[in-house]
Order: structure tokens, then C-alpha cells, then sequence
């Protein structure tokens, strides 16, 4: 037996429950695994909450991430005793996922866990800053550099901002953190943030190209914040959308593009290919100090995930839940 949150669907409406259940229960795949740690993404909270249909398939285990131990495997790359850390594959919406004690999954979704991290550093990371690191990724291969000026990076406090401010500092940029949370303001600026930028300057409709100010963007929040940040950066830079907090419209012209050459990159987390995935975590392994991840993350037991995604949801957090599944 082993512990699970499991969220369920009957006419009634959704019930999310911590409970019991048989190893027999998991669903198929070439992996099983001992679950250390998972953690709470922005997903996981609209799963667990109900706030949008994130789960595709009942009853489901959420949990986009998890790491872990191997105990039984039949796929090639992996055996018994090596330390997995699973992002993504729809995990958590049509798969059974990692807010669990155990779990049964795909040996192609695993990647190793770096030795650079801790099984609960690993979780202090995430999808959110693993998608963080493949924004940075992203500006890179586009040619941006510390030398073009300022990287924003939007939704700061969040996983994916706290993450991307971290690498991009040790990586020589001068960040500045958009956020509606200006009392957080010393905790970006030790995370590396040069400048703090009130929301509500970016939240709203503005004009289709505006003054030149960034060499690049980090963009979690998709809608007019998007829009903005496309028309504010500087001719030739790059803005890298991976998030939709304030909304999934764009609401924007083709002027910052084909005016300035801007180029906008879609940041996809969840099918994005091995190759790109190991490349996102070498890049974390080489540039994310551990140290920060001190300050990015607070550690919650499986039994407090419910509470802690509606938490999650009503925006009262900063930084990421990791989630210890056996505490």
C-alpha cells in the first residue's frame, strides 16, 4: 500500500482525497519508481482546485514532477537503485503523477537526477524553473547577451521568475523582476534582480511599439503583459512565452516584429524532446547555486498539498512548495 492524493469526478463535482491505495492500482508503463519528492506547479493547483480542466482522465494523481528511486524496471536505460527526476507528459493530467508515494511511468520521460542536486533541491526546480532554463536556453540560441541591456522577466516571484532570475544573473545579465508583489522586492533583489517593476505598468493595454528597453524577455504571463513586453524590446531581441497568469489572448500587432525584428519564442515544457530536457538541466546543474534554492523553496508534506495549492491559487505564495511524499 501506499499513500496517494487522488482527485476524482461525479456528477457531484470533483472531490480531491489523501488515500490508500494498492501498488496493483498504477497505471501501465516500464518504470516503477519510490517517490523522495514532488512539488506544486501552477497546474497542480488548477487540478487540485478545479479551476480549469486540467485533468483529462479520473481518478487521476496529480503531480507534474516527481524524483525518485527505480525499484523495477524493463526499459533499457534504466535498472533497479538509479535516481530519476520526471517533467511532464501530460503526467498529472491523463497519467498518474507524482504527488504520491509511488508511481509507475514511462522509462523515455525520465531524465537522471544531476549530480549537482539533492533529490529535494531537484523539486525545488521543477518544471518551473526546468521551463525557466529552457527560456534562458532560448535567449541564448537567439543571440541575446549581457551586453544588449536588461533581460524582464515577468511573474518574478513565481517558480519559473525565481529560477530564471538566478540563472540569468550568474550568467552575467542585469535582470529586472515584474511582480505584483512589491513587498517581495528584497527577496528578487537576492535573488539577483537589479530592478523591481510594479505589474500594473505592464498589465494593461499599451501602445504597439513603445520605448526600447529590453534585450529580453522571460514571459510567464501571456495577455497584455505580453503584448507590452513585445513592443518594449529593443530592436533584434527575443521574448521567450512560457506562462499565461494574466490570460492566453495576445493582444498585440506584427509591428515589434517586423519593425524591430523582435523575435517571440514558444517555450513548450511538457512534450519538449530528451535532448532539449538534459540541455535544461545541464544548464541548471552548471548555473542555478543551490544556495538559492534555500531561499526559493519551502518543504511541505503530502498531506499538506491540498491546502497548499488553493494556497497556491489565491496567489499567497513565493517561490516553490516542494513536497516531501513521505512526511
Amino acid at each position: 500500500m501506499f499513500s496517494a492524493i487522488v482527485i476524482d469526478k461525479t456528477d457531484e463535482g470533483q472531490t480531491v482525497t489523501l488515500q490508500q491505495l494498492d501498488e496493483s492500482a498504477l497505471p501501465e508503463g516500464d518504470v516503477t519508481i519510490d517517490v523522495s519528492f514532488s512539488t506544486l506547479n501552477f497546474k497542480d493547483g488548477l487540478a487540485i482546485t478545479g479551476s480549469s480542466p486540467v485533468v483529462r482522465k479520473f481518478p487521476m494523481v496529480p503531480g507534474i514532477d516527481l524524483v525518485g528511486t527505480v525499484t523495477e524496471s524493463s526499459h533499457a536505460d534504466w535498472k533497479a537503485g538509479d535516481t530519476v527526476v520526471l517533467n511532464g507528459w501530460g503526467v498529472g493530467e491523463v497519467h498518474w503523477g507524482g504527488l504520491a508515494q509511488k508511481a509507475k511511468l514511462k522509462g523515455d520521460w525520465l531524465v537522471p537526477l544531476p549530480s549537482a542536486f539533492t533529490p529535494a533541491q531537484a523539486m525545488a526546480i521543477g518544471t518551473a524553473g526546468y521551463t525557466a532554463a529552457l527560456c534562458v536556453d532560448a535567449l541564448i540560441d537567439a543571440g541575446v547577451t549581457p551586453e544588449q541591456g536588461e533581460v524582464l522577466v515577468t511573474g518574478a516571484t513565481g517558480g519559473v521568475g525565481s529560477v530564471a532570475i538566478a540563472l540569468l544573473k550568474k550568467l552575467g545579465f542585469s535582470v529586472a523582476a515584474l511582480t505584483g508583489k512589491p513587498a517581495e522586492a528584497d527577496y528578487l533583489k537576492a535573488l539577483g534582480a537589479e530592478t523591481i517593476i510594479d505589474r500594473a505598468e505592464m498589465s494593461e493595454k499599451g501602445k504597439p511599439l513603445q520605448k526600447e528597453r529590453w534585450a529580453g524577455v522571460v514571459d510567464t504571463a501571456g495577455s497584455f503583459t505580453l503584448a507590452n513586453a513585445c513592443a518594449q524590446t529593443r530592436y533584434g531581441g527575443a521574448v521567450a512565452a512560457c506562462g499565461l497568469a494574466q490570460g492566453m489572448d495576445l493582444p498585440a500587432t506584427v509591428m515589434p516584429f517586423i519593425l524591430r525584428g523582435v523575435s517571440l519564442l514558444g517555450i513548450d515544457s511538457v512534450m519538449a524532446p530528451k535532448a532539449k530536457r538534459l540541455k535544461a538541466w545541464d544548464r541548471l546543474a552548471k548555473d542555478l547555486d543551490p544556495a538559492a534554492l534555500e531561499t526559493i523553496g519551502q518543504t511541505i508534506g503530502l498531506g499538506d498539498a491540498i491546502e497548499a495549492a488553493k494556497k497556491f491559487m489565491s496567489g499567497e505564495v513565493k517561490g516553490r512548495y516542494i513536497v516531501d511524499v513521505n512526511a
